[in-house]
């Protein structure tokens, strides 16, 4: 018999690897339907804020690799919440962020939980921003009524 210091702990590895495969499928889920409803947008991401990561992706465009940047956007939220702190605003609830380019427009949206980041990339010509929001706002809710479903 091994030593104890060489025997294998007991770890909570599977219920948080399970727990990643449900929160990516529903943000495969989520990337589909927002395709759906806005078929011109050019890449959409959904992010965990925890880690970083992107949970499930989609981009029309070669150039737009939203996996690559979702580490730089989870820093953009958060230094944007220390922004708020700073500000004496901390009742305030960042809705979302709009990063105008001169050909796009970038949405960042967290969920009210602050678990996930909804990240959406859209043509600045031909999409309708309000109509963007809409659909993001929806769907962003989507996403947190699944996440309480899956907790309960």
């Amino acid at each position: 018999m091994k030593p104890k210091s060489y025997r294998k702990k007991a770890t909570r590895q599977p219920a948080l690897h399970k727990r990643r495969q449900v929160l990516a499928r529903q943000a495969a889920e989520l990337i589909n339907q927002f395709r759906a409803e806005l078929p011109l947008a050019l890449a959409v991401a959904v992010i965990d804020m925890a880690s970083g990561n992107s949970l499930a992706a989609h981009s029309a465009s070669a150039g737009l690799d939203l996996p690559a940047a979702a580490r730089f956007q989870v820093g953009l939220v958060l230094r944007k919440h220390q922004a708020l702190a700073a500000l004496g605003l901390p009742n305030e609830q960042m809705e979302d962020v709009l990063i105008t380019l001169s050909s796009q427009l970038h949405l960042l949206r967290l969920t009210r939980t602050g678990e996930q980041l909804i990240a959406l990339v859209v043509d600045a010509r031909t999409t309708n921003l309000a109509l963007a929001r809409v659909i993001l706002r929806t769907l962003a809710e989507q996403l947190e009524t699944a996440s309480a479903l899956r907790a309960a």
